[in-house]
């Protein structure tokens, strides 16, 4: 069989299955789960998998759920294909869940569904009777990286190091085995098309400061108080004052928001906490912007004769997709949405733990359309839902084919021309370095 007979088999195996994929995509929707938290959805997941006769390990990294699928046709690399169970809290969102505020605004529910729908195609076309080597399934908990402060305090009671999924998977030694891995993203931006591949993605580092001054009276005795806020908000000026100091070529990205920014209105605040990443294209432009954003941080200390405690976490690494898998990917797209709606993606600016798997083995993040409004905003919603969720699925699945199909001979040319800048314990060693505590008294 070639492998174009055997795609052909496998996607109509998905489309016998479409409503049900569908299905699986609205239900991830309604019931949106916030990063490390993703119980029901990790349970569904392990449910599906179990029900096609696959043996499912869950509670990894907490909620990540994995199955493989071994080829039968000799041995051969590791392929794992990924999805992103977790939302983030989008406020007004329509879908919002009423008690976190998680909601699906990125598309992450698209990404499971055409998970579990390349999955259901494999196994009822008995795929793995043409393959070699094996496919991992793998739905993966904290993509977003958000919810910090809980992150945190889980990570001071020993129950996670790394705050997001795919790198505390990494550590823990859930993806030691795989060999190149791939994931498909929604979007809703037309300039991406109905289906293409970036170039690269921004990494970034992750901060949480927290300025301290004097708690007094705000009406009575200010002149007691040291006013943290001021303090805050001078650090961030200082912050949009350096901004012209980037280089456009390093695409930096500074954030920051607080959360909390006072106790009570006639009260001089004493603790005031603020969140934000340090965004870039490559590594060296992160770290020198994270040591510029500090420097202006300490600047509101001073003024202000407060201090101010500033917690760096690692964050996500650039990402850069594969050449030759965007070569492969481009094929099966082609024909799947037709060669008008296929587009090559420039550099983008956000930030993805793919980046992280990018550093030590080779990867590949297309896009996929079906959806519409602004990525993380209120008004994102899947609006071609057989694209958004039943696509991903038939690309999934046509890239497990010319991967492991005919002696893996596609993931053995990707294997020997790629190379990962880092071996898996570099990776884990930079990162533990980048994390770091600085009391700074003003």
């Amino acid at each position: 069989m070639t492998k174009d007979d055997l795609k052909r088999r496998v996607w109509q195996a998905i489309d016998r299955h479409g409503e049900e994929i569908i299905g699986l995509g609205e239900q991830i929707r309604r019931h949106p789960e916030l990063g490390f938290k993703e119980v029901k959805t990790a349970r569904l997941v392990e449910d599906t998998l179990s029900r096609l006769g696959l043996k499912p390990r869950a509670g990894l990294a907490l909620t990540g759920v994995r199955a493989d699928l071994a080829g039968k046709a000799g041995p051969g690399p590791t392929f794992a294909l990924l999805a992103e169970l977790d939302a983030l809290v989008v406020a007004g969102h329509p879908g919002a869940d009423p008690e976190t505020g998680a909601a699906h605004a990125c598309g992450h529910n698209a990404q499971v569904a055409g998970l579990l729908g390349c999955a259901m195609g494999l196994s009822d076309a008995q795929a793995t009777e043409h393959l070699a080597g094996r496919v991992v399934v793998f739905a993966v908990p904290a993509e977003e990286y958000g919810d910090i402060e809980w992150r945190v305090s889980q990570a001071r009671q020993g129950k996670l190091e790394f705050l997001g999924g795919k790198p505390e998977l990494l550590r823990l030694g859930h993806l030691d085995d795989v060999d190149l891995a791939m994931m498909i993203h929604a979007t809703s931006r037309p300039e991406d098309g109905k289906a293409g591949v970036p170039q690269s993605n921004n990494g970034c580092v992750v901060k949480t400061v927290r300025y301290i001054g004097r708690a007094a009276h705000a009406g009575g005795a200010p002149h007691l108080g040291i006013n943290a806020l001021y303090a805050a908000h001078i650090g961030l000026t200082a912050i949009n004052a350096i901004r012209e100091t980037f280089r456009d070529e390093d695409t930096i990205r500074v954030h920051p928001i607080i959360t909390h920014g006072g106790s009570q209105v006639n009260v001089i605040p004493g603790e005031v906490r603020i969140e934000t990443y340090v965004r870039g294209r490559t590594v060296e432009a992160i770290l020198d912007a994270e040591r510029r954003v500090d420097r202006a941080l300490r600047a509101g200390a001073l003024a202000l004769g407060a201090k101010v405690e500033i917690e760096t976490l690692p964050g996500y690494l650039p990402m850069q997709c594969d050449a030759t898998m965007a070569h492969y990917f481009k094929q099966n797209a082609v024909a799947l949405v037709g060669e008008e709606h296929y587009k090559q993606i420039g550099h983008r600016t956000g930030s993805t733990d793919m980046g992280d798997l990018s550093q030590v083995m080779p990867v590949l993040h297309p896009y996929i359309g079906g959806a519409r409004g602004t990525g993380h905003g209120p008004d994102y919603e899947i609006v071609d839902k057989p694209l958004a969720y039943v696509t991903p699925a038939k690309a999934l699945a046509a890239m497990v084919i010319d991967m492991l199909a005919d002696g893996a001979t596609g993931a053995r040319e990707v294997l020997q021309t790629a190379r990962p800048p880092m071996t898996r314990e570099q990776y884990l060693a930079f990162q533990r370095s980048v994390a770091r505590r600085e009391l700074y008294e003003g």
